[in-house]
């Protein structure tokens, strides 16, 4: 059995997220089609980091088995050719970086050390940045967002930050970094760590904002996150101004 990793790019406003659903169109469902034409056959995929509808990604992993090296199939010489082929199938929005035979027992999801993510929001009106950040024109204290930033980095249990009906068997997070950045015109929110809940970016975001509008204290925030209660959080910023920016393994996985 031979196990490839697929490291891919996307732009999400299209998708209704990472994993195939069904009656919705999906990245691994684009993924799914294109393997297919290309080598007749259905592969099951496993994601390494699961994004939600709309959230973009600069890099994700799958991974799928196969009983002969892609270099046996038709027309395939190389992984490199399968890249290239890949990416001429599949839409503009979504694109193969690369493709990378592995052990049988690498596993993009579980051996995966950390995800980083990147949160763009805007305060002056750009019609350039309308799909890949949020428009939030309200004056915001830095500093406050600052501290609230700091002290996620000081709790490890996310219950208040995680949306309902998501089957995890823990809210326990380690975040390794967390802290608010400014990028030309833009203000952004960086964050890392060994794992995320569903929604939880979002929801972080979401509820630091309102520290830095001065609509919660800094004790108020405290309290959200004591709480382990998602409805004392808040979770209403868009899906397009979240990027997975990347995911970790340790140094020698690849072999480089």
């Amino acid at each position: 059995m031979y196990r490839y990793f697929i490291e891919l790019a996307y732009k999400g406003t299209a998708y209704s997220g990472f994993q195939v659903q069904h009656n919705a169109n999906t990245i691994q469902a684009e993924i799914t089609k294109a393997l297919k034409v290309i080598s007749g056959i259905d592969f099951e995929l496993t994601g390494s980091s699961r994004t939600d509808a709309g959230v973009h990604a600069l890099q994700n992993y799958f991974h799928f088995d196969t009983v002969s090296s892609v270099e046996r199939w038709k027309g395939i010489k190389s992984e490199k050719q399968l890249v290239y082929k890949l990416n001429a199938i599949l839409p503009g929005d979504i694109a193969i970086k690369s493709i990378t035979l592995m052990n049988e027992d690498a596993h993009c999801r579980f051996d995966a050390i950390s995800r980083e993510y990147r949160y763009y929001i805007y305060q002056r009106k750009n019609p350039f940045l309308e799909e890949s950040a949020y428009y939030y024109p309200y004056t915001l204290n830095i500093e406050l967002l600052q501290q609230a930033a700091l002290l996620l980095q000081s709790v490890n249990d996310f219950t208040s930050f995680s949306k309902r009906n998501t089957q995890v068997k823990t809210f326990i997070c380690n975040i390794i970094e967390s802290k608010w950045e400014i990028d030309d015109d833009k203000l952004v929110y960086y964050v890392k760590a060994n794992r995320f809940l569903r929604g939880m970016v979002k929801a972080m975001v979401a509820t630091q904002l309102k520290v830095g509008r001065g609509i919660i204290s800094m004790q108020q925030f405290s309290s959200i996150l004591e709480a382990r209660d998602n409805t004392k959080a808040f979770f209403s910023v868009p899906s397009k101004g979240l990027f997975l920016e990347r995911v970790g393994f340790d140094v020698n996985y690849f072999g480089k």
